[in-house]
């Protein structure tokens, strides 16, 4: 199964609240925090929600 690697590189102070809870949904609370999910539709939705606040890349298995 693909996992993509997602780190927080934007701090989301600023954001609108739906941002905020999106990146404490991904398991991202502190900046430079990095997590790996499966790459799935809901996951893709999510990251494209707070594009601009993450950086992606596909994980090493």
């Amino acid at each position: 199964m693909n996992k993509i690697r997602i780190t927080l590189v934007k701090s989301p102070i600023s954001c609108p609240w739906p941002q905020k809870r999106t990146a404490i949904a991904l398991g991202l609370s502190k900046m430079h925090r990095t997590v790996v999910h499966p790459d799935n539709a809901q996951i893709r939705g999510m990251v494209k929600a707070i594009e601009h606040l993450v950086c992606v890349q596909p994980a090493e298995e």
